[in-house]
């Protein structure tokens, strides 16, 4: 495991009981093919047993272990409105009309984040497609301004932060680019390739059986330690702390 940043504290014992089991994966599975508003009412109950609370739980067992990583980012487990994404669907503006989400979304967001593309640490649960995520996805256009020149800037602090041994042991970047290079921006720099980039974020796969073990949040809180360096340097180019 990479050692926490600067000042952190080390993190609790590890886990003795897994916080999710197959049950999450089969309900999720029976949601895809039943998503419908009567189906979902029928199976609140089961909703809340085996998704919800089992969610809320992590999100709270995570909290010391964020904490010793960094200060300023929350695990807020509230039903609503906290580090859980809801289950609904935002079905204003898409074809797919769907009511629910057949997959969780866990979001520990900075501070000072108001929306989902600041800087933050993510698990993603779904059958067969489980995954860490760490960064800024599909930040806003100065966002994403900032951040491009701060590379510019510190291309050993950026190429630190993504192409340690430790980091792509585990860690690959993700996200959409540019077909060119970003106006204003040398299209022969050593990192255009990063310059280019749309989403800033490491990815990780999880294992759906890692997922329903006891280590998932030891496993995680290695993810997030080693994922450290990459959120740091997006702070610091947001003018965050970290």
């Amino acid at each position: 495991m990479t050692p926490p940043g600067k000042g952190a504290r080390p993190g609790p014992p590890p886990a003795t009981d897994p916080s999710f089991d197959e049950e999450l994966f089969t309900f999720l599975d029976d949601l895809r093919a039943n998503n419908d508003k009567a189906w979902f009412a029928a199976n609140r109950a089961r909703y809340e047993r085996v998704v919800l609370e089992p969610a809320l739980a992590f999100i709270e067992d995570f909290a010391p272990r964020l904490e010793a990583i960094s200060h300023h980012f929350r695990a807020d487990a509230r039903a609503s409105g906290g580090s859980l994404f809801r289950i609904h669907r935002d079905t204003r503006f898409s074809k797919d009309k769907t009511p629910y989400k057949t997959n969780i979304g866990i979001h520990f967001r900075h501070n000072a984040a108001k929306d989902a593309h600041a800087p933050g640490f993510y698990l993603h649960l779904e059958p067969d497609a489980c995954f860490f995520g760490c960064g800024s996805w599909r930040p806003d256009g100065p966002t994403t301004q900032r951040i491009r020149e701060a590379i510019v800037d510190d291309p050993d602090g950026w190429t630190g932060a993504t192409r340690s041994q430790a980091f792509t042991g585990r860690l690959e970047l993700s996200g959409d680019q540019l077909k060119r290079p970003p106006v204003g921006f040398d299209p022969a720099h050593p990192l255009i390739d990063d310059l280019r980039r749309k989403d800033f974020v490491a990815l990780a796969p999880v294992a759906q059986s890692r997922a329903c073990a006891a280590e998932l949040i030891d496993d995680y809180d290695e993810l997030c330690r080693l994922a450290s360096p990459l959120a740091r340097f997006l702070c610091r180019a947001l003018e965050l702390p970290f």
